[in-house]
């Protein structure tokens, strides 16, 4: 069953009727849509132009150069991919990181998802560039994704821990790496040193219909399903410019601030974690 609690048909139910422009007009710059954040200096200069329609364009084109620099990143920690090899994108969204992975290593990638419409749309992303025969994305469950054991050399979560249990998701990428393979996540946590998750983290929760976990969590689970963690570093500092921007664009949801506060007190951290599958 891909779909295996009354928590996972909200959280299909939210991205199949997601259409926010925050994505989707992101993506119509270069027709890679993706479902995270972005890192890297702003290049504040999109904000001078006194022409609205020129300076618009320029903000979500920068804002679309940073997120796209955070896939670049993810990517650039998988190891040693060869176009021989296979991957995965667990919660692949609109595809954006799989197609990035893809071009960047000419191998087989799938992704996964419980978003039937993201997996329709990704499908047909891959369809218009001529690579279904290389990249495809699968409505199925994360958790349980029936694909046979130790047939990917890397797996990546960007930006979708948030949503299930890490005990559980660890030990369904733990048997479907082979050994020595790597897995690669970016996302937020809670910052356990200060004790419980703060309001904003709370309210991130309640936006995105997640459930965000302590940076603690994840080396626990790690740990218990024989991931070793080969690097972790922290991309606080590193959002906080892309969300600047986003506040002052067209495409701001409300949420902005409420990150900014959570990343400049500490309590939330921004996180790229990769490990090997021993």
């Amino acid at each position: 069953m891909t779909i295996a609690s009354d928590y996972q048909n909200d959280v299909a139910d939210y991205w199949n009727a997601e259409r926010n422009p925050v994505n989707l007009r992101l993506g119509e710059v270069s027709g890679l849509y993706h479902h995270h954040y972005g890192i890297g200096e702003v290049d504040w200069s999109v904000l001078e132009t006194s022409d609205d329609a020129r300076r618009e364009e320029a903000v979500i084109a920068e804002l679309h150069r940073l997120e796209n620099a955070q896939a670049r990143l993810l990517l650039s920690h998988l190891g040693d991919i060869r176009p021989e090899h296979r991957l995965l994108d667990a919660g692949s969204g609109r595809g954006g990181t799989g197609f990035m992975a893809h071009a960047a290593f000419g191998c087989r990638v799938d992704g996964v998802s419980i978003s039937r419409s993201q997996v329709d749309f990704a499908n047909d992303q891959a369809a218009k560039a001529g690579v279904s025969d290389r990249v495809r994305f699968h409505f199925r469950n994360m958790l349980d994704t029936g694909f046979e054991s130790g047939v990917f050399r890397a797996i990546w979560n960007n930006e979708s821990t948030m949503y299930v249990v890490l005990d559980d998701l660890f030990a369904e990428h733990s048997r479907l790496l082979e050994h020595g393979g790597r897995y690669v996540t970016i996302t937020g946590c809670y910052n356990d040193v200060y004790g419980l998750p703060s309001r904003a983290v709370s309210t991130i929760n309640a936006h995105y219909v997640c459930d965000i976990h302590p940076r603690s969590g994840y080396f626990r689970a790690m740990a218990s399903n024989r991931l070793v963690p080969v690097s972790v570093i922290d991309l606080t500092s590193r959002t906080i410019p892309y969300w600047e921007l986003r506040q002052k664009s067209s495409v701001a949801t409300g949420i902005e601030s409420t990150f900014l506060d959570a990343y400049r007190d500490g309590g939330f951290q921004y996180l790229l974690i990769a490990a090997d599958r021993v």
